[in-house]
This record gives C-alpha cells, sequence and structure tokens, in this order.
C-alpha cells in the first residue's frame, strides 16, 4: 500500500485493491504462502519505486525470485512487434516451466484484470488484452489442468471479441433452460437412484456448457445449436476409481450409449494429467446426454490442476507423487517441457509463437513404441510427429514408418493403440514437403531448423517480386532508385537482405515505397497497400510458395477445392499442366495417393495475407419471412463480401442457399460460418469446394 500510494486503477478504485484481489483468488486453491506474498508484491517492481534487493531484504529471496519472474513476464503483448513477442514468450515458457507458482501468479493476475476490463475507456486496448488473453493465457491455464481459470478466462474475452455471437447463443441458452431445466434436475434424480440401488456411493449434478465453448464446437464441427448433444452434460462424483468402473456399467446397462462415444482418460490421463471417463448416452426420456464419470480427488485435479498436487517437499517446491496419491498420474507441467524443446530449435519470431501456440492447443491420441512405451500426440498427428516425440535425432533420420507391423506412408494419421516404429537411414535427410506431414510444434520446428537455410533464395526473390508489385501500382519503378534509404530505415546491410525481410514478411512491401518517396501522396500510398485478388495463372506464384517451385513450371488453384490463404494445401506436379495447388483435404487427393514422386510440399507467403479471396458455404435456411435477409446482414457483420447467391431445393419448410463470400482467409471463412450456425433460423452450414 506505501509503494503504490495513491495510484488509481482504470475503475477508479486505489492500485493497492487489485493485487490483494489476486491474493485472494489464490488461496481459493490453497497456495503456499511464498505464492501468496507474491501475488501481494507482484506489481511493485514494475510499477513503483521499489527494488528486488527491498523485496528480497524484506520478505527473503524465494519471494524476491518470483516477484522478479512475474515481473519479466508483465508485457507479453500481441500487438508488439513479433520479435518481442517471441522474445517475451520465449522468457515466459522458460520462467514457468522452472517454477509453475510464477504462472499461477501471472494467471490470477490476468483473471482479475480481465474481470475489470470493461473500465478501461479504449475499444482497441480491450480488444488487445481479451485476444492475448484467449490466444496465450487461457491455453496455458488448461495445459496445466487448472480449467476454473481457462474457463473464466475465455468467456471474459469472448464477450469482448464477439458480444453478438455470445449474447445470440446466450439467448438460445436461456430459451433452452426455460424448456429443460426441470428435465435436467429429473435427470440427476434418475441416474442417482440407479446408481444407489446398485451400491454405488455418488453425487450426480448436471452443468450447462459455457457459451464460449458452444462457439468453439460451432467453429470446429458443421452442425446447427440444435445438434450439439452436450449442451447439458452431467457429472457423476464417486469416491474410489473402481466404483468409476462400477457406475459406468450401471449406466450403460441401463440406458443405451451411443456409439464411438465413450473415452478412458483414467487409463490414458491426458497431458494436463486430466482423468475421467466419458460417456454419451440416450439417457431417460430419451434425452441425448454426455457424462462424465470421476473421483473427489480426480474432480479436483481437473478444476485445480498443479495447484492440486504441488507443495513443498525437500526445499522444493514441485509435483509430489506422494500427495497425488493412487489418482495422481504424471507431472502436469510435462506439457510445458514440450513447449522448452520447442525453443531450443530456434526459429524466427513467427514461428516461434505459431508452434508454442500449437503445442498448447492440442487434443490427443495415444500411441505405443515396439517396446510398449505410451506417447501422447495431437490429433491429426503423423509417423513424423511420432519420431519427434521419442527424440530430435529419430526424427531427423526417419525414412519410413511401420504401424501396427505394415509398412505404411508417411502422410498416415495415427489412431488411439497404434503401434508406431520409426525406420531410420544412416543419416539426417529432411525434405522439404516434410513439414505438410507434421502437427506438432516440436516436429514443424525440428524440420524448418534443417531446411532454413535452403529457403533464403525463394525469399529473396519473393520479396523483390512484391516489392516491383507495390512500387508498380503506386506509379514509380525500382530500377531508377536508390533503396538506400529503405536500409537505413529497416536496419539491413543491403538489397538482398531487404529483400529476403519483405519475402519473409517482416516488412510490408508499402513501407518500403514510403521510405524511397517519403512525399507520397495519400492515393498512391493507398494504391500500394490495397489488397490484391488471389486470382489464377502467374500471380499464383506470388502466394505460393514451397517444395517445386522451380522456374519453368506453371503454378496454378484447382478448381476442385478453392484453396484460400490459411488453408493447408499441397502442390500436384501435373504432366504439361504444372503444378495444381490443392487443399489437404481435396478428395481428388486419394487419385495420387501412390504416386510419391508427383507431391509437393506448399504453403502460403506473407503477400497472401494481404489478399482476398472468394470462398463458398452452403447453407440450409428455414422458409420464412426475412430470414435470407437475416442471414446476409450476419455475413455482413462479420466483414464478409457477398459477392453472388444462388437459392435452391426450396421447399414449404427449408431452402437451400449457396453464398459466394469474399474473405480475407480460411479462418475469416470459418469466423463467418460459425455466425451463421449461431443463427436460430439457419439449420446447416457448410464450406462447399470447387
Amino acid at each position: 500500500m506505501r509503494m503504490h500510494g495513491s495510484q488509481l486503477r482504470a475503475s477508479g478504485d486505489p492500485y493497492f485493491a487489485h493485487p490483494i484481489e489476486v491474493a485472494g483468488i489464490l488461496t481459493e486453491y490453497r497456495l503456499d504462502t511464498a505464492a501468496i506474498v507474491t501475488a501481494l508484491l507482484h506489481d511493485v517492481i514494475e510499477d513503483t519505486a521499489a527494488t528486488r534487493q527491498e523485496v528480497a531484504g524484506m520478505f527473503g529471496e524465494e519471494v524476491a525470485e518470483l516477484v522478479e519472474g512475474v515481473t519479466k513476464l508483465s508485457k507479453l503483448e500481441l500487438a508488439a512487434e513479433h520479435a518481442r513477442q517471441a522474445e517475451n514468450l520465449r522468457k515466459f515458457i522458460l520462467a514457468i516451466s522452472k517454477d509453475v507458482r510464477v504462472l499461477l501468479v501471472k494467471l490470477a493476475d490476468r483473471l482479475h484484470n480481465m474481470r475489470t476490463l470493461h473500465f478501461i475507456d479504449k475499444p482497441e486496448k480491450r480488444e488487445r488484452i481479451a485476444r492475448e488473453t484467449v490466444d496465450i493465457y487461457a491455453p496455458l491455464a488448461r495445459s496445466i489442468g487448472v480449467h476454473r481459470i481457462c474457463s473464466e478466462l475465455e468467456e471474459l474475452a469472448f464477450a469482448h471479441l464477439n458480444p453478438t455471437a455470445r449474447d445470440a447463443i446466450v439467448r438460445r441458452l436461456e430459451i433452452l433452460r426455460s424448456e429443460q431445466g426441470r428435465t435436467v434436475s429429473l435427470v440427476s434424480g434418475e441416474i442417482l437412484s440407479r446408481l444407489e440401488a446398485a451400491g454405488v456411493n455418488a453425487r450426480v449434478y448436471g452443468r450447462e456448457k459455457q457459451p464460449y465453448s458452444i462457439w468453439r464446437k460451432l467453429q470446429r464441427k458443421s452442425v446447427a445449436f440444435s445438434q450439439l448433444a452436450d449442451i447439458y452434460a452431467f457429472r457423476v462424483i464417486v469416491d474410489e476409481e473402481d466404483d468409476c468402473y462400477r457406475a459406468l456399467g450401471v449406466i450403460h446397462r441401463a440406458w443405451p450409449n451411443v456409439p464411438d462415444r465413450f473415452k478412458d482418460y483414467i487409463s490414458t490421463p491426458k497431458r494436463n494429467n486430466y482423468r475421467s471417463l466419458h460417456t454419451t448416452i440416450v439417457g431417460p426420456r430419451g434425452m441425448r446426454i454426455e457424462m462424465q464419470i470421476r473421483t473427489e480427488v480426480m474432480d479436483r485435479v481437473a478444476e485445480e490442476g498443479v495447484a492440486a498436487h504441488w507443495r513443498y517437499k525437500d526445499r522444493n517446491y514441485g509435483f509430489d507423487p506422494e500427495a497425488a496419491g493412487a489418482d495422481g498420474g504424471r507431472d502436469p507441467l510435462m506439457n510445458l517441457r514440450h513447449l522448452v524443446q520447442v525453443l531450443e530449435h530456434g526459429g524466427d519470431a513467427e514461428e516461434l509463437v505459431e508452434h508454442a501456440k500449437l503445442e498448447m492447443f492440442m487434443d490427443q491420441v495415444f500411441v505405443f513404441t515396439p517396446k510398449g512405451e505410451l506417447i501422447s500426440l495431437p490429433k491429426g498427428a503423423m509417423p513424423l510427429d511420432f519420431a519427434y516425440a521419442v527424440h530430435t535425432n529419430v526424427g531427423d533420420t526417419t525414412v519410413g514408418a511401420k504401424i501396427n507391423g505394415e509398412l505404411r506412408p508417411l502422410r498416415t494419421v495415427l489412431q488411439n493403440g497404434d503401434v508406431v516404429e520409426i525406420i531410420r537411414g544412416a543419416k539426417p535427410v529432411t525434405p522439404p514437403d516434410w513439414r505438410s506431414l507434421t502437427v506438432t510444434g516440436r516436429a514443424r520446428s525440428a524440420i524448418r531448423r534443417h531446411i532454413r537455410l535452403t529457403e533464403r533464395e525463394e525469399f529473396v526473390r519473393l520479396g523483390r517480386a512484391a516489392i516491383d508489385q507495390a512500387f508498380s501500382r503506386a506509379g514509380k519503378a525500382r530500377a531508377d532508385v536508390s533503396l538506400r534509404p529503405a536500409f537505413d530505415r529497416f536496419a539491413v546491410p543491403g538489397e538482398e537482405e531487404l529483400y529476403e525481410a519483405v519475402g519473409r514478411g517482416r516488412v510490408a512491401p508499402s513501407l518500403v515505397l514510403e521510405a524511397v518517396f517519403p512525399g507520397l501522396k495519400e492515393s498512391e500510398r493507398a494504391a500500394a497497400a490495397a489488397r490484391t485478388r488471389i486470382e489464377d495463372g502467374r500471380s499464383a506464384r506470388l502466394y505460393v510458395r514451397g517444395g517445386g517451385l522451380t522456374p519453368g513450371v506453371s503454378l496454378h488453384f484447382a478448381d476442385c477445392c478453392s484453396p484460400v490463404p490459411g488453408d493447408r494445401i499441397v502442390g500436384i506436379l501435373q504432366s504439361g499442366e504444372g503444378l495444381a495447388v490443392h487443399t489437404i483435404d481435396c478428395p481428388r487427393l486419394a487419385e495420387y495417393e501412390d504416386q510419391e514422386e508427383v507431391w509437393r510440399d506448399l504453403h502460403w507467403t506473407p503477400q497472401a495475407d494481404n489478399t482476398i479471396s472468394r470462398a463458398r458455404l452452403s447453407a440450409t435456411i428455414r422458409n420464412a419471412p426475412g430470414v435470407l435477409g437475416q442471414a446476409c446482414t450476419l455475413i455482413g457483420e462479420a466483414g464478409g463480401n457477398i459477392a453472388n447467391l444462388r437459392m435452391h431445393h426450396r421447399q414449404s419448410d427449408f431452402f437451400d442457399v449457396d453464398f459466394d463470400i469474399d474473405v480475407l482467409d480460411a479462418k475469416h471463412l470459418t469466423h463467418i460460418a460459425a455466425a451463421l450456425r449461431a443463427c436460430p433460423s439457419v439449420e446447416t452450414v457448410d464450406r462447399t469446394k470447387g
């Protein structure tokens, strides 16, 4: 209080109220004294005249280290330039992998800041903080299993980032609550009575899915709100691990289960140490019900993550298997140590942030080595991901893979329970197209490290073409002027380095133009920076790069799948026709399954981020007055421009409509689709390719 003095927060409250609230959040998790003291002091070094030496003198060296650790992590800003963001992320991961209390204090700090975010006046600042929360802090909370904090952070950020979508989902939930609220309590009672009759001591309660969780599902799956089966889920809490399986048997004998909807996270815990049985049944009153069955200890770990099993022992604050007991599983920080391995492979700032986010957002598949060791990987992982998870040297020398004893292509997606054996060569061989055969950040960063040096020439060529294009749009010619003013402004020694910086997306071509022509007119500046439309033909080379892009080979976008920036893409070399760009899930690719020699790894250039592409959404809409206009309004509010629409299969109750929409990238298209799915009058929305 003395150090913060008369400082005020945006809400008008005294500043010291904030650290007291942060400490209060951590007491709910029963953290140790040093963590609570750190929460109270976490801003004094950064925001006041207090020094590390003063903190150490008054509170001890351990508290001083923790406060300093939190202070170093307080400038993780997504709005900052990539290099600074990556450096902060690097420090952040290394610090929290050494002492998780640094992260727990930072998460509590962010949670209280998000609870008071509405007091900040500037909308752009609120949006930046909310975006940073959902991109970095919520995934970190999930990765160490602190579900309660993760869920609240996501909900608070969602309210600022997309209030329209959240309000629509909240309204649908209110209607559902009025219709099914009583049914939920009746179903809970019926499940409990079945368990008691079988001698299983349990408590049962229903829970409603959070709006942000529903929104994520609407984005990931092509389903309407009404088709989601887990808006309401039921949790069964029992005494012992054996009771989990007994309760499962009682429930499956009483009601039919939905095929392929059972998951056993007790025998194979998630990487954040989450343990539970999941099943979906057609329960009482024909209601489709998602159920989670777990013990009290598992439930606490699911909500509190690392805070549940971390304590002092032998002068070290860390994971305590004895405290964890029979339900302990493994050290949840193993998840973060994967990120440390990503850091070891280096790479530029953009790669680092991308790969670290990949590691944080993973759903899992469990596979085995030939010796029976369990390896957890993200869903969609392929043999190369497995090889790099075993060891970097194994990945670097991979030449093939056996899955369940059979030789399989390296693009085979691994399934739960697969036994994977890696076939290794004598020396490292890393073809460029291997990047499309991986999904983990660790594998991608290791592969990229190998091929980074060979890419420079292509980046230089791309940068030169981008600068020429910007100059041409502004009515200037690069050959007529010296680029030296740009060398000084962007701190590069010469032309080649400038072209490379532009080719890699670190410097915008329009900024190079401004550096060379300081007195540029507004119209010329706008022309140089304007978004261009991605079209077929020779210009395709500016937007796509990768293996096989050799001089003289033409490049074009395949009509069968209509790729847009953000889609994962591959190239197919066709005799006499050049290289066709396909999305990775294009059905036509099955024709080339056995023709390894025609496949080329491709990816989008930074120039593609400054373009507009056309994509098609097909929707089934309720036939009622005004609904088509409502759908068009939603597309416009989401930033899409309707270029064309076609109605067909019109019936008395429903009709189908195709929307051709100008979008920025695949993520923008997914955002528009999710906005449509949240509309009560829209039954289904799918992307149509071709």
